[in-house]
């Protein structure tokens, strides 16, 4: 086995088979050195903080191909300069390679304009700030939506939500200064139900409820009567109820008459005004008010078991005595004296006792 491994046609084919296999492999890297451009490197050249168009002139003459991306906008650098390159200055690429460019663009980017229409105006600006919009002036329009968003302006034209604007840009806001007050109705009667509403609107009324005398919804039915009634005052936002027909207004004469006796007060001037007085109001003097009622002092009366005492007599009134008690002989209340009479008059009854003399108020008097 070992002398047919020698054999000189086994030897030629190995050789053979060997050299095919270095063959292709030096074709192989051969083709990739020429496809892939191997050893044959340029230089990135240095274009920043040039403009753009002069760097893809460059870019272009160095065989070398570019990418171009906007990068946030820089007020400190010039619109479209270049400010960063990939791969860096310097460095070896090879043909072709696409270069990556980071220009300055003209202006910040665009953005949408939110939708902050009839929305109350503090939101509205705190929606406009948060986008990247700046409001400038405010304008106060008379509406019935108070401090209400009614349009955004951009430089002097309205602009319409998700209108696209550069970012930063200034925006001027007209906002709704409430309902004027005591303001004419508007005369609608002869107009169409669309001319109406379109009057209607633009004096800054609502229009309430539409009567067709048909029934039907009918826009170029002509207005016959409305209510309030033209010329009225009111306060804008008030609503003005229509009635609407198809006939002329000769014919609906009668049902003008009725309704004037629905809707239209009749004051009558052939009575006297009410003539109102007013009650003269009496101020109370100081003399009429009854004085407090003085407070009231208690007596007190000694009672049977308390022994009386004796006061000493004062010069006071005496009671009046009768003529028959005057030649009787008088008691003493001393001691010495009761002891005399008694001795003497012991044996006489006494015919009559002598009355209580009267005693004065707020004072305790005592009876023998």
């Amino acid at each position: 086995m070992l002398k047919s491994l020698f054999n000189w046609k086994v030897l030629l084919n190995l050789i053979v088979a060997i050299g095919v296999f270095v063959g292709l492999v030096w074709l192989t890297f051969r083709w990739l050195e020429y496809h892939t451009n191997h050893g044959q490197e340029i230089p990135v050249p240095n274009i920043v903080n040039k403009s753009v168009q002069e760097a893809i002139k460059i870019l272009d003459d160095s065989g070398l191909e570019y990418e171009v991306d906007s990068f946030n906008y820089d007020p400190k650098y010039r619109p479209f300069q270049v400010l960063q390159v990939y791969p860096i200055p310097g460095s070896r690429v090879k043909d072709g390679r696409a270069i990556q460019l980071r220009v300055n663009p003209r202006t910040w980017a665009k953005v949408e304009v939110p939708d902050v229409i009839n929305k109350y105006s503090g939101l509205a600006f705190q929606r406009l700030e948060q986008v990247g919009l700046k409001v400038g002036d405010t304008i106060f329009e008379p509406s019935i939506q108070k401090d209400a968003v009614i349009r955004i302006l951009y430089n002097g034209n309205e602009v319409k939500p998700k209108t696209k604007l550069a970012r930063f840009s200034t925006v001027d806001v007209v906002i709704g200064s409430g309902p004027l007050r005591n303001i004419a109705i508007p005369n609608v009667v002869g107009l169409t139900v669309k001319e109406a509403r379109q009057v209607i609107a633009r004096s800054m009324f609502e229009v309430g409820l539409v009567d067709h005398e048909d029934g039907s919804k009918d826009e170029s039915d002509v207005i016959y009567y409305q209510d309030p009634a033209a010329g009225d005052v009111r306060d804008q936002g008030m609503q003005i109820d229509l009635w609407a027909s198809k006939r002329t207004l000769a014919e609906l004469s009668a049902k003008i008459e009725q309704l004037n006796s629905t809707y239209r007060m009749k004051v009558d001037t052939a009575l006297p005004p009410v003539q109102y007085q007013e009650m003269p109001v009496r101020e109370e003097s100081s003399s009429d008010i009854p004085p407090p009622p003085a407070p009231r002092k208690e007596t007190t009366r000694p009672s049977a078991e308390t022994p009386k005492t004796e006061m000493p007599r004062t010069n006071t009134a005496k009671p009046a005595v009768s003529a028959t008690e005057t030649n009787r002989p008088k008691t003493t209340s001393s001691g010495s004296a009761s002891g005399t009479s008694s001795g003497s008059n012991s044996n006489k009854p006494s015919t009559a006792t002598a009355k209580p003399a009267e005693k004065p108020k707020a004072r305790k008097v005592v009876i023998d």
